[in-house]
């Protein structure tokens, strides 16, 4: 019986082999790549990037010009010049400004992407230096121009006077898959040309206003901004930008910009100097899921206005404080923060197809698009007296708005909440001083009608309040039992 047991599970152990054997076999095998011939072609193309500034250097007290300080205080304490704090020393004043000198300010890096010295980089690199210094792989340095920075996409391009370059071959970036291999050349800490390798981890990261950034764990460090993100092919479909860190150095996140961005950046600063982006005049929000239930849009998506420019092209154009953009110019507004990015690609003066979502229903406007920063200006508050109690179903009491809070507050009705007790909109986060412009689909216009509204509101339902605070306006999901 034993030897029965012992052959049977010596067959069951052969199955198993075979059947592991099998299914190794059947697997995709995946290799780890070399990225020793990718280097070697794409190294010769990056360049490290030194800066300088001009500091005055201040001269101190009873220093002697033209001498270093350490003779210049062998000559005070055995030839007569008198020094500070001895007896009968001169009174102290203030160093006199010497001549400006030039001080290193930092190090980063870029690539060729022109064979005639066109330079790619961070703009952070080179904001505020006196002078550029580019060195190549054969050590040779020039001294660079600034054609052009944009400090919201962190874009810069500099040209040195060079020829017959080598230069990156430039990929696409909406084609980079979440884990595919990415590798990044630079100089971190100075050390020139290292490298990096590890994967995408996400795409479309929002860091920014302007740009959605790929997410790698590859190594990036000081000194790494402005160094191309490679892939496999060695084509570049990344700036290394961003680090995540509480440290200061790597902690296992970097961000980079999309190439495809960034040369759309690129292109309007060789070109003008400067990039030009389209604007609207609209401050805006995030849609919390709780609100857009509220609303009727199902899940949250849009970009919630909650406050509009006087008179600024969104205005004119109809957008209204409270409205949630869903579509600009036949693009999906799917979160707030694509809303900046697609009015920024958008040429000034050209009309814009709008589609809002207001009062349950969606609405197409038309929006003519100028060019320059948004202006919000911030709005003071102004207390009204009260005018009812605190005893309907939302436990508030309201006064009218006063004309002048009202071209404060750039509204056309509304009543002011002067006081709370413990009901649903105090729960909810409204305080005094806030004006109630909306209740669901129905616009607030004074005390009244708010009243009237009020009292034939559904208890049983979760309803959105539009309230005007300060510059903003909040939609608040309010829940009356």
């Amino acid at each position: 019986m034993k030897k029965y047991l012992i052959l049977l599970l010596a067959i069951f152990s052969l199955g198993q082999i075979s059947f592991v054997s099998s299914a190794m076999a059947q697997a995709p095998r995946v290799n780890i790549p070399d990225f020793a011939d990718l280097v070697e072609r794409a190294s010769p193309a990056v360049v490290n990037i030194r800066t300088t500034e001009k500091v005055s250097v201040q001269q101190p007290q009873g220093s002697i010009p033209g001498l270093p300080e350490d003779q210049a205080e062998f000559f005070r304490r055995f030839f007569g010049v008198p020094i500070p704090g001895m007896p009968n020393a001169p009174k102290q004043v203030q160093p006199a400004p010497g001549k400006p000198q030039e001080s290193d300010r930092g190090v980063g890096s870029g690539f060729i992407i022109e064979s005639n010295g066109l330079i790619l980089t961070n703009a952070h690199v080179v904001e505020g230096a006196t002078t550029i210094y580019v060195t190549l792989t054969d050590k040779r340095e020039f001294k660079a121009k600034l054609l052009g920075m944009d400090k919201r996409t962190d874009v810069a391009v500099v040209r040195i006077d060079a020829r017959d370059l080598p230069k990156l071959p430039l990929g696409d970036s909406s084609r980079v898959r979440v884990g595919e291999w990415v590798l990044a050349i630079g100089s971190p800490f100075g050390l020139e040309n290292t490298v990096t390798a590890g994967i995408v981890s996400a795409k479309s990261r929002d860091t920014g206003d302007y740009l959605p950034f790929i997410q790698t764990d590859v190594a990036v460090n000081p000194g790494n901004s402005g160094g191309p993100l490679l892939n496999t092919a060695g084509q570049v479909v990344g700036i290394n930008s961003q680090i995540f860190s509480r440290s200061g150095g790597y902690m296992g996140i970097s961000f980079a910009i999309p190439i495809d961005e960034a040369m759309r950046v690129a292109e309007q600063l060789r070109s003008n100097g400067k990039m030009v982006r389209g604007r609207i005049g609209v401050a805006l929000g995030e849609m919390t899921k709780e609100a857009a239930e509220s609303l009727g849009l199902g899940k949250p998506r849009g970009a919630y206005v909650r406050n509009v420019e006087p008179g600024g092209p969104a205005a004119v154009g109809g957008i209204e404080s409270g409205d949630i953009i869903l579509n600009f110019n036949g693009r999906e507004i799917a979160k707030s923060t694509d809303l900046p990015r697609v009015v920024g690609e958008t040429k000034p003066g050209s009309t814009a197809a709008v589609q809002v979502w207001r009062k349950g229903a969606a609405k197409d406007l038309a929006v003519v698009v100028t060019d320059g920063e948004a202006s919000v200006v911030g709005i003071k508050r102004s207390e009204a007296p009260s005018t009812n109690g605190n005893s309907n179903i939302l436990g508030v009491a309201v006064a009218e708005v006063s004309d002048a809070k009202k071209k404060e507050l750039n509204i056309r009705g509304g009543v002011e909440v002067t006081s709370l007790n413990e009901g649903s909109l105090a729960r909810s986060g409204v305080r005094p001083g806030d004006v109630i412009i909306r209740i669901s689909d129905t616009d607030i216009t004074g005390v009244k009608q708010f009243e009237s509204v009020v009292k034939g509101l559904d208890a049983n339902k979760v309803l959105p309040v539009f309230v005007r605070r300060a510059d903003s306006t909040l939609v608040i999901p309010v829940k009356l039992k």
